[in-house]
């Protein structure tokens, strides 16, 4: 990997290769399924519009003709939708990379379709069950990943163990830093207990730094916020090295990368440091039951300290 850090320029050729971006139809997720169709990569843009994926896929094929694209139905709020797409997805010959791209964020509190806050349920309970439903199909090739998409919003923040369907309080910011700690939480536990199995599936964290997307919709205040750091957001171009390297370039099992200029927030991508909460195997331990309980799917792996 070159001394300057990883950006699109360095993704390796992926012909032969199927990767699944979620969210791929805007923002970081439509430039990391572009980025990786010029690589000659089979992409399932995973969204919940149609209409919206194939319009995506029409301007990725006007940079790239030949591209191959297709559309994978899914909605993260609905744990119905994460099964039909993973079933869907299973029928592919091969599934090289699931790349764990799509959040969501917003002042109002809302819920998913089985009745979970919605931000910890698309951006950790949906993350974690098409992950889980998909892992029997990554194990079939060597060398897979899974890519799981964090935030620098994951420091300082806490997870509501006690009240993680909002019924008691919902401060917007506050719980969406911690379904982003739970993405780390969860791909770190993940790659404990990939290699304790020894699977051929390696886990493996990223973020975007600060990108000027539309995840912040529906908020005047996100809007307002994003527009007076305007200078210092990276491009959605930008903010994919990190989910680019991740998915293709020479990493660590378990590892973290994103943006290494201006304190993690732009710039190509490098290793990345996590707070210490996202290392705390117990935390992570806990996540992982009380996702299985919420969720009603196991991906199958014993905690590390189970000898059985």
């Amino acid at each position: 990997m070159p001394s300057k850090g990883f950006t699109t320029a360095d993704v390796p050729d992926q012909s032969g290769k199927c990767f699944i971006v979620t969210g791929a139809n805007t923002g970081i997720g439509f430039e990391v399924a572009s980025a990786l169709a010029v690589r000659h990569a089979r992409v399932l843009l995973a969204c919940r519009d149609e209409a919206k994926a194939r319009a995506a896929m029409s301007r990725i094929r006007q940079k790239t003709p030949g591209a191959e694209l297709a559309f994978l139905p899914l909605d993260l709020a609905d744990l119905a939708s994460v099964r039909s797409a993973a079933e869907l997805a299973a029928k592919e010959p091969r599934i090289d990379v699931l790349i764990n791209n799509a959040g969501v964020q917003g002042p109002t509190l809302k819920h998913t379709a089985q009745g979970f806050e919605q931000t910890f349920g698309v951006n950790h309970l949906g993350c974690f069950a098409l992950t889980a439903l998909l892992l029997p199909k990554l194990m079939e090739t060597l060398g897979s990943r899974i890519v799981v998409t964090s935030s620098g919003q994951h420091k300082d923040a806490k997870i509501e163990w006690e009240d993680l369907n909002a019924q008691k309080t919902y401060k917007w910011l506050p719980r969406y830093g911690a379904s982003k700690l739970a993405n780390l939480l969860f791909v770190f536990e993940l790659d404990r207990r990939l290699s304790a199995a020894g699977a051929p599936v390696t886990a493996v964290a990223c973020h975007p730094g600060l990108v000027g997307t539309n995840l912040a919709r529906g908020s005047w205040w996100g809007n307002i916020a994003l527009s007076l750091i305007g200078l210092l957001l990276a491009t959605p171009a930008m903010g994919a090295w990190g989910a680019l390297h991740a998915a293709t370039g020479r990493i660590k099992p378990g590892g973290y990368y994103g943006p290494t200029g201006f304190s993690g927030l732009r710039g190509p991508s490098g290793e990345g440091v996590p707070s210490e909460e996202a290392r705390n195997p117990q935390f992570a331990k806990r996540l992982w039951d009380v996702s299985v309980k919420m969720t009603g799917i196991d991906p199958g792996l014993h905690p590390t300290n189970d000898p059985s």
